[in-house]
């Protein structure tokens, strides 16, 4: 059984590439040989020149978010704004969650 391919993401660079997994090998970006980061398979990519959204990524993907695909679909939510990430981070705070859990939570009180 062949497995699918999964996104790898360079977070100063902003690109990402399609690759096969392997969770032995450690992904360098051809750009800055910097080490790049598991996203997951369901993972799509902002453009380049948004950075705004590559902001929110790096929130999210730093804190351990990934973008897996689950049994009934895609990953679930996660936020693609800066607003959405700074609601979701001071709800945590002053709630004493988790940070990737309130990250991926669809409301906030």
């Amino acid at each position: 059984m062949s497995h699918g391919k999964t996104s790898y993401v360079c977070l100063s660079c902003r690109v990402s590439y399609k690759q096969f997994h392997d969770p032995a090998r450690q992904r360098t970006c051809p750009n800055c040989a910097e080490p790049m980061i598991h996203a997951g398979s369901a993972f799509a990519a902002p453009r380049r020149r948004d950075v705004a959204a590559w902001r929110a990524l790096t929130v999210l993907l730093n804190a351990g978010v990934g973008f897996h695909k689950s049994c009934c679909g895609g990953p679930g939510y996660r936020p693609r704004e800066l607003s959405e990430v700074r609601r979701r981070l001071t709800y945590a705070r002053r709630s004493g969650t988790p940070v990737a859990k309130a990250l991926v939570r669809y409301d906030v009180p």
